[in-house]
């Protein structure tokens, strides 16, 4: 059997907020709460103009205020002869009242956008961290925030799945595993810390939203989950789905047929490709054997996981690094703020000249075909995603090392889960780091270094 993605027209028959004229543009927006189920119906340029506008006003409000409190004392004296007793009518700090208005503007459009709804578990606890030091409220800093969730409601819905399954069992990270109900995998999901609020009820919240997405079926409701809650076998035939509940928090989430397909289509088309029933069933076809494949697949490093990779680094001025297969020069632009000596190698001539472009230095050759000089303390690299073809380039990579020197390479979750050909320290990323670069496939950062003495 076969899992594929949704086609494009069924992918619309979700039923969320489709608000990309309140987003994105400064005009007032005519969509009724009933269309697109917002509750925020102005357009943000009103709102941001409300924000400045209280900002520039809170020293007059601090003042009247003051004012005030004066006149209310001067109300208990006669002739400004004043009484034994104290009048305390308090004092207003005006950093206090810039924090709540910053945080009442963000909560106001997170909440006006139901951004809640369609956010996962990860996503709102991000939120409530960042509400502690929010960013400036600016029309810029808004999109940048809730964009994505408006432009693509659908994809943040399944993330969320995908986060939850990731969270559940380090097997659901491999990109071959990572559905339920198969060979090797529980026929449940157990979710910890489940509760009438918090982490576990928000991830039940995901897979009961991922669901909606291919059951045509409104977004789960704050009541409908309530009554789930209590009464496990409410949502058997409106979702599809079964929960118990233990006394040590745990619940134990079990899909019916139909929607157990659905929840495996949810994961194929967050994925980006079929997934077999196992890995065991259909296995890849072997090919002639060739050090250089032309099959490969190029994902460029997105600056966020650029910068993640490159923290735990530790690139000292001068040292010498290189980054095969470094595509236009993401990882080459950041290591040269390091004030590293960076090299690149590259096969394809249009990536090469872009990085050129920027003054790195790159080599126009397949890596694999490259001559080891072991004059290296770094090689940072993300190689080639498909198959098992990374363990070939980062073996040769290794090769390239002084005695001592560091690897660090963003590789496919199945290196670390699956395949067991690299040894070394594992650290995986978050769940679609690769988004936008064009896929989701789960990935981990491994860690290698080269022996003390070189053989």
């Amino acid at each position: 059997m076969e899992l594929r993605p949704q086609t494009p027209p069924q992918r619309e028959r979700i039923k969320v907020m489709t608000c990309e004229s309140t987003l994105f543009q400064s005009e007032q927006s005519t969509a009724q709460p009933e269309q697109t189920g917002l509750a925020l119906q102005r357009s943000l340029s009103d709102i941001t103009a409300e924000y400045d506008q209280k900002l520039a006003s809170l020293p007059q409000a601090i003042a009247n205020f003051e004012a005030a409190g004066t006149t209310l004392k001067t109300a208990a004296c006669i002739g400004g002869t004043w009484g034994n007793s104290s009048i305390d009518t308090g004092h207003v700090y005006e950093g206090k009242l810039q924090d709540a208005l910053l945080q009442s503007a963000w909560l106001h459009v997170y909440n006006g956008l139901n951004i809640e709804r369609i956010a996962s578990a990860a996503d709102k606890r991000r939120f409530q961290q960042a509400m502690v030091s929010p960013a400036p409220f600016t029309l810029e800093n808004i999109r940048a925030t809730f964009g994505d969730f408006i432009l693509n409601p659908r994809g943040n819905i399944l993330r969320g799945l995908a986060e939850v399954f990731c969270d559940l069992d380090p097997a659901y990270k491999s990109h071959d595993k990572v559905r339920i109900g198969v060979k090797g995998l529980p026929k449940r999901v157990i979710l910890s810390s489940l509760s009438d609020y918090g982490w576990g009820r928000d991830r039940l919240t995901n897979i009961l939203n991922a669901l909606a997405a291919y059951q045509n079926k409104p977004l789960a409701e704050y009541s409908e989950t309530s009554h789930f809650l209590k009464d496990g076998d409410s949502l058997a035939i409106a979702r599809g789905v079964r929960l118990k509940r233990f006394a040590n928090g745990n619940g134990h989430l079990f899909f019916e047929p139909d929607a157990l397909r659905d929840i495996n289509l949810a994961l194929a088309e967050y994925y980006g490709e079929v997934l077999p029933d196992t890995s065991e069933d259909k296995p890849t076809e072997k090919r002639p054997g060739t050090a250089v494949s032309k099959d490969l697949q190029y994902y460029p490093t997105p600056a966020a996981v650029v910068e993640q990779v490159l923290a735990d680094v530790y690139i000292r001025e001068g040292e010498r690094v290189l980054e095969p297969s470094c595509g236009c020069g993401r990882f080459l632009d950041a290591i040269r703020k390091k004030g590293a000596d960076a090299v690149g190698i590259e096969v394809d001539p249009g990536r090469a000249a872009q990085a050129r472009a920027k003054g790195h230095k790159v080599l126009l050759a397949n890596f694999l075909e490259t001559v080891p000089t072991r004059d290296y303390d770094h090689v940072v690299m993300n190689p080639p995603f498909f198959g098992q073809h990374y363990a070939k380039h980062v073996n040769h990579a290794l090769k390239f090392l002084k005695p001592g020197g560091k690897l660090t390479a963003i590789l496919p979750a199945t290196a670390r889960y699956d395949h067991g050909l690299l040894n070394g320290r594992w650290q995986d990323l978050p769940v679609g780091s690769f988004s936008e670069s064009g896929t989701n496939i789960n990935t981990t950062v491994l860690t290698m270094w080269a022996p003390k003495e070189a053989a």
